[in-house]
C-alpha cells in the first residue's frame, strides 16, 4: 500500500517559467525507471509556482528517489531556474482512493 510521499514546491525565477515547466516534464522518463516510485506527478500551481508529488510504499523507495537522478538534476539547475531553494516535504498518506 502507498503510505509515503514527497511534496515539492518550486518557484521559478522571473522569465524561467517555461524552462522549469519543460524541466520537470522531462523528468517523467526518469521517474518511470524508478522501481520504488509508485506514482509521480508534475504540477503547475500558479504562474511561476510548480510542484512535484510522488508516492512510495516505503521509505527505501522515497530515499532512493531523493538520492536519484531527478533530485540530482533539480539541485544542479536550482540556482539557474529557481528563485529559492526547492521546498521538499516528506509526507505520510492518510487515505487513498
Amino acid at each position: 500500500m502507498v503510505k509515503l510521499a514527497l511534496l515539492v514546491r518550486l518557484e521559478a525565477k522571473p522569465g524561467k517559467e517555461q524552462e522549469v515547466s519543460d524541466f520537470i516534464k522531462s523528468a517523467q522518463s526518469l521517474a518511470e525507471q524508478e522501481q520504488g516510485t509508485i506514482s509521480w506527478y508534475a504540477l503547475r500551481l500558479g504562474d511561476s509556482t510548480f510542484g512535484i508529488f510522488d508516492t512510495f510504499e516505503n521509505d527505501d523507495g522515497r530515499q532512493a528517489h531523493l538520492n536519484g537522478p531527478i533530485a540530482n538534476a533539480l539541485m544542479a539547475k536550482a540556482k539557474e531556474l529557481l528563485s529559492k531553494e526547492p521546498d521538499i516535504e516528506q509526507v505520510e498518506i492518510l487515505a487513498v482512493k
